[in-house]
């Protein structure tokens, strides 16, 4: 799906807060996605990534009948050896999510998923939140 800011306005769900972020200029669904865009800039800039990109593409899981057929994962990154990855920002893992990725494993084995959960998050957000502007939220257990 485009990144179209005009046909999403800014909303709240009960994960967060969906918007444009005009720092960063795209629709994201919440502040981890938000910041985690934010830190990817922070290393596009450093020069550990050559660039990323915001939900890029969506594969289907042939052959399934009922439940997750598509998955569109957060994040590709392009490092700078040339390596590409997608990367999943997820706070809380639901089974409808785990489904898609167990489901990425047997229909897509070749594409390599990196989960950013939470406490991966948090570690990147103690680390980052001083050093990026706009940084969203605080951390547990500051």
């Amino acid at each position: 799906m485009a990144n179209r800011p005009d046909l999403f306005p800014q909303t709240q769900t009960r994960r967060g807060t969906g918007g444009v972020r005009a720092d960063i200029g795209i629709y994201v669904r919440s502040g981890w996605e938000a910041n985690y865009a934010r830190y990817l800039n922070f290393l596009k800039t450093a020069g550990d990534i050559i660039d990323w990109k915001f939900e890029p593409k969506t594969f289907e899981f042939e052959g399934i009948k009922r439940g997750s057929r598509f998955y569109t994962p957060d994040f590709l990154v392009t490092w700078k050896n040339g390596r590409s990855e997608y990367h999943e920002v997820k706070g809380y893992m639901d089974q409808r999510s785990a489904t898609k990725l167990k489901r990425m494993k047997k229909y897509h084995p070749e594409v390599v998923v990196v989960l950013i959960d939470s406490k991966h998050y948090r570690g990147i957000a103690k680390s980052m939140r001083g050093l990026i502007p706009h940084w969203e939220g605080r951390i547990q257990n500051d």
